[in-house]
């Protein structure tokens, strides 16, 4: 492989790719997607340390965000020409916790050319499980997959490619050796902190994984990689980790004092500074779980990446899953839900070439058509507020903070007086995009104001390039018919026209 993609291949739709913004390391993978499978034809890998970089405030140094950009610009010229469709990038622990990520958000998407995704950490862990599960044969045990990562430890349960439970925790190798190491110094007293807190986090979960069950353990990533490796190198085992190995090695780290005179077979480099927290973090996850031994799968978060868009490809989408059972926990009227969408989606299809939407803000309009009501399991009252508030602080699987932002705007202004700053928050050409969606939704929800399965007649809109300007057009006479819709569209009219928007029904 050379040191980049060539032309012909970037022209090659069966490439897909990936990349992990991670706490500690930024990985890529490129692959080539045949059939339901992915074969890959490069990784990357470059050891960042984001999550070092974090103050006591929560604000990222310039320090972290030129390495990490830096990194990015390697990446770049791997997946600059791939379509927007066949590459995701994920932020995860470290840019969930930065208080200016935007900041580093903005620079590093006009250093790759595409958009990154800051995801949740259950979403996180849901897509370790899939890189483990689309990488490890065996399917029929349940399986328990732990990720030790540079800023956070995520937990899965699951059987097959599917989850029954997803954790994430505030603790990992880097964090913990800013917290507990932070000169190197490696004593009993400092590894049994470190030990210690990761027992207390891990209280928070311990008896949901009990009761969840699993039957075998399996460990992702650099921090499992690099114990098993190093347990290898010293005779201890043959493959994976057992608890005896790791009260070994936590014997051999203490008693060498230092990380700097640390210097253990089969371990990296650029992992020694590391290793006595990631170490630390294992231990107390051994003997909370009880864990007899533990496998390492090379599967993690990239590949899940990988396979997570191969099934958007195939339409089998989590989202769609994420929003049915949403509707079911909040008791939707499903019916009118269904009512809703369509006809959203057929004002979309009516204006999106004029008002240059894309497929992405159909389905994002779908779900917001179907989830609309949700915020009414709540209370009556305000419950296009209820609905939003829930939409912005879930763990919604499948979608970034950013899908779940633009889905919890669009329930919070569909219906009643559109906020002055609703989008304030978003760039200028998602704000107009997302202007736009939620005019359409208000529309629909309009026309099925009265939950009436009375055919409605055909209607047209026609919209303005500017995106200024909106009009529906119905049969002559079927609003003097329909005297409360009539006044539903004038109210309409009233509140777009505070907006700037002109709005016309005949």
């Amino acid at each position: 492989m050379t040191d980049s993609i060539s032309r012909s291949e970037h022209n090659d739709q069966s490439l897909i790719a990936a990349i992990d913004l991670g706490s500690n390391s930024f990985h890529m993978i490129v692959a080539r997607q045949e059939g339901d499978e992915i074969r890959p034809i490069e990784r990357l890998g470059e050891k960042v340390q984001l999550a070092a970089g974090l103050d006591d405030h929560g604000v990222l140094s310039s320090d972290a965000m030129d390495r990490g950009l830096a990194c990015l610009s390697r990446f770049a010229q791997y997946v600059r020409g791939l379509p927007a469709h066949r590459i995701r990038v994920v932020g995860t622990n470290a840019l969930r916790m930065a208080t200016n990520a935007e900041e580093f958000l903005s620079a590093a998407e006009k250093v790759l050319g595409h958009a990154v995704d800051v995801i949740a950490g259950r979403e996180e862990a849901r897509l370790i499980f899939q890189g483990v599960a689309h990488t490890m044969a065996g399917q029929d045990e349940a399986r328990l997959v732990i990720d030790v990562g540079g800023g956070s430890t995520e937990f899965a349960i699951g059987k097959g490619f599917n989850t029954t439970l997803l954790e994430s925790l505030h603790m990992g190798c880097v964090v913990y050796t800013k917290r507990f190491f932070p000169q190197g110094v490696i004593s009993a007293q400092n590894f049994q902190a470190a030990y210690y807190a990761a027992r207390l986090e891990l209280l928070n979960i311990i008896e949901g994984c009990q009761q969840s069950g699993w039957s075998v353990a399996i460990g992702s990533s650099g921090t499992v990689k690099s114990i098993a490796f190093v347990l290898q190198g010293l005779g201890m085992t043959r493959s994976g980790i057992t608890l005896e190995g790791l009260e070994h090695l936590r014997r051999q780290v203490i008693a060498v004092g230092s990380v700097d005179k640390l210097n253990l077979s089969g371990l990296k480099p650029d992992r020694v500074g590391i290793f006595p927290a990631g170490l630390a973090i294992l231990m107390a996850v051994f003997e909370a779980f009880q864990i007899p031994k533990m496998a390492y799968s090379d599967g993690a978060l990239r590949e899940g990446l990988l396979y997570d868009m191969l099934g958007r490809f195939h339409h089998v989408d989590v989202r769609n899953r994420t929003v049915q059972a949403l509707m079911r926990r909040y008791h939707v009227d499903t019916k009118h839900a269904k009512r809703v969408s369509k006809h959203a989606l057929k004002c979309f299809d009516q204006v999106d070439k004029v008002w240059l939407l894309e497929q992405e803000d159909r389905q994002l309009l779908e779900w917001a058509a179907q989830l609309h009501e949700i915020g009414l399991d709540i209370s009556h009252a305000q419950f296009h507020k209820h609905g939003a508030y829930i939409l912005k602080h879930a763990d919604l699987l499948g979608f970034s903070q950013d899908d779940q932002l633009r889905l919890a705007m669009l329930v919070r202004c569909h219906r009643r007086a559109l906020p002055e700053d609703a989008f304030v928050d978003f760039v200028p050409g998602i704000a107009t995009r997302m202007f736009k969606l939620a005019i359409l939704l208000r529309i629909a929800i309009l026309l099925n104001h009265v939950r009436d399965d009375e055919l409605l007649p055909e209607y047209r809109l026609d919209a303005t390039t500017s995106g200024t300007a909106l009009s529906l057009s119905l049969r002559a006479g079927w609003l003097s018919e329909h005297p409360l819709t009539q006044a539903d569209f004038e109210q309409e009219q009233a509140y777009l026209a505070k907006t700037g928007f002109s709005f016309s029904v005949q």
